[in-house]
Parts: structure tokens; sequence; C-alpha cells
């Protein structure tokens, strides 16, 4: 069969990545097209257009590329029409996907929808569209099947794609060698993938070097972005970068300082002991705390649906916060605390096996 799949962002394509091995393996005649990334491409077909082209972040920065984003919208889907998939797979990315799903369920062309869109965040009404438009979601958020039922709606809960990534790592025991790192505990420094994260979080999670002396800070880098792009920030700090060994670096580390998103769940799933932090620009922070209607902004929270990181946002984003919420998650009863909640996580993540059983699921729906 033809698959056409569009992830708009790392994480997508990452899960992507590991969709289309699943695909591979169940549908032996599997084609692929897509919007996606370099593990996607690695998987093999045609990469029409990279996620780094598309991903913008907050209210403001969407309105200040929406040049680019209708060019974008316009080019898939003339390339959806072209190509004539037998299923449509929208990967999370909502601004862009849900447009395409409109569109091509106005053109006959089955739309499956993998992990879904943060509906239950804001918004909510936005269910009766994808009800509409969506002919199969597939969550990997436990909570989000009895949200979705409560709109009428059924959907499939496959588990988190992320246990699979992480059930398939093997450590590489080289890694303080291979990068040059010293014996000291690592602090890792994750800050996200996107240019306008990573400008306004790094400088804040390397201000707080100094009160560090006795560990190594180590930034796991975006593959889209060069060393000479990162060095602008860490100027004279003893900084050190790995690229594409996120999980090699939070399997040695000994805490994290972490940009809200899916690496909040990978650390927790690592066991790394965390601080959460966030900064977006004004306006969209503004129009967000209006918007947004839910206790949390870390995907470890949300899912145990109580406290377990601390979530250091905007204002908070702090070098004297961070600092104190860090001296007390590397050593001592916030340390113990943390980890007796991410075994509570654990235990609600279930089992690997989430690629598997979505593309199964797939296949079935699509050939009936």
């Amino acid at each position: 069969m033809k698959y056409y799949l569009i992830a708009g962002e790392a994480s997508g394509d990452l899960h992507g990545a590991n969709l289309m091995k699943a695909l591979k393996i169940e549908d032996l005649d599997a084609e692929f097209r897509y919007f996606g990334g370099d593990k996607m491409q690695a998987e093999g077909g045609e990469l029409v257009k990279h996620y780094a082209d598309m991903a913008f972040m907050g209210f403001t920065e969407v309105l200040f590329n929406l040049r680019t984003i209708f060019k974008n919208l316009k080019a898939c889907k003339a390339d959806l029409l072209a190509y004539q998939p037998d299923v449509l797979v929208l990967i999370d990315f909502p601004g862009f996907n849900l447009k395409i799903a409109e569109f091509a369920k106005e053109h006959g062309i089955k739309v499956c929808y993998y992990i879904s869109p943060k509906v239950w965040a804001w918004n909510q009404k936005r269910v009766l569209k994808i009800k509409r438009i969506v002919d199969h979601m597939f969550c990997i958020l436990p909570f989000e099947v009895a949200f979705y039922k409560d709109w009428g709606m059924e959907v499939d809960y496959v588990g988190n794609p992320l246990l699979d990534e992480i059930s398939d790592f093997s450590a590489n025991e080289d890694f303080r060698e291979q990068n040059k790192l010293t014996a000291q505990p690592i602090i890792a420094l994750l800050p996200g993938s996107r240019k306008q994260e990573i400008e306004r979080l790094l400088p804040v999670m390397l201000s707080v070097m100094n009160k560090f002396d006795d560990y190594q800070f180590v930034i796991a880098a975006a593959p889209t972005f060069t060393a000479e792009y990162y060095q602008q920030f860490i100027g004279e700090n003893n900084a050190l970068l790995v690229f594409n060994q996120t999980y090699d670096l939070l399997h040695h580390a000994h805490a994290a300082i972490v940009a809200s998103g899916t690496a909040t769940l990978e650390t927790a799933l690592f066991n790394v002991p965390q601080v959460v932090v966030y900064k977006g620009g004004t306006v969209s922070i503004a129009i967000a705390r209006l918007l947004v209607k839910i206790k949390f902004i870390s995907l470890v929270n949300l899912i145990v649906d109580r406290k377990i990181v601390t979530e250091l946002i905007q204002e908070d984003c702090s070098k004297e916060k961070i600092t104190t919420e860090l001296v007390a998650i590397i050593t001592g009863s916030g340390r113990t605390k943390m980890l007796v909640g991410y075994e509570n996580l654990h235990q609600l993540m279930g089992e690997a096996g989430a690629s598997e059983k979505t593309a199964k699921l797939i296949l079935g729906y699509t050939k009936n």
C-alpha cells in the first residue's frame, strides 16, 4: 500500500520512523512519501519536506511565518493529490495536520491520526471537527481515551511509542571517552530542537553552571544545528555538546534541565531527576494562559495527574530558581521523592509495542 505521512517536528520524526519500520514488517509492499526528518528518511521512501522548515513555536511566531506556513500547506495538498495514497497518516503537529486532514477527507483519502492533538488542553470543541475529518485516532496517553469518549468519539489507545525507542536502545559504554567527558557526574541540558526554544532556554540553563563546580554540563544538541551555532550561547562556559546521542546522555546523566515537551517524558523514563523549564514570547504566553486549561505543562505530571517534576515557566525560569530546584534533586529527599514518582509513571505507561500495534490497526482499517 501507499502511505503518506506528515510529521512536523523532531519527536514526530522519531515516532514516524518507528511507525514506518513497523509498517514495513506488516506490509511488505509498503511505499512511503512524507513530510518528516532524518530518522524517517533513514527508513526509506521519499522525503518531500524536512520538519526544520516547518516548526514554528507560539502564537506570535506562527503569525510572523504565515506566508511560509501557507506555502507549505499548498505544496502538501498538491503533492498529496498527485501521490494518491491509500491512507494519510498524520503525526501530532495539529496546526498543520488538521488542515491537511480536512483537505484529504474532502478528496476521499482515508485519514489516520497518530498521536492526538492536545485538544484536552484548550478549545476542547475541536473534537467535533476531529470526529468529522479523521477516520481513526490512535492515542498514546492513557487519559485521552476517556476524554474522547466523553465527546462521543471512540479512539484506539496504542501505548506510548517512546517505550519502543527506549526498549530498542543499547547504551554506549564508551560514551564518556568518545565525547571527552570526565568521571564527574553529568548534568544534561535538553533545550529542545526548535530555534526559538534554544535561544530562549539555553542561556538560562548555562547560567547556573558556576554553582555546580563538581559536575560537568553536557548539551543534547539538535542535528539540525551546527556546533558553531551552539557556541554562541556557550561562550566561555565549559559545557560540552553531543549530537544524536540524547539517550546515551540520559543513560549517563545524574540530573537534567529539560525544555517542556516530549523530552521531559524521555528523561523520566530513563529515571533521571529533572527540572522542567519553558519560556515563550510574551504575547504567546499571555494568550496561552487565557486559553490553556490544564494544571501542568510537562507530560510527566500530566500523565500521573500530580506534581512529580518542578515546572519553571516564563518569569520563574530564572538562574536562581533553576539552581534551587537542581540542588534539591541532585541529592537527598527531593531526589528520592522524584524517583518514587517515576515508578508510578512507569506503571501507568505500560509496555512497549505502540508502533507495532498502530501499524496493524492502520493496515486493518485501510484494507476494510
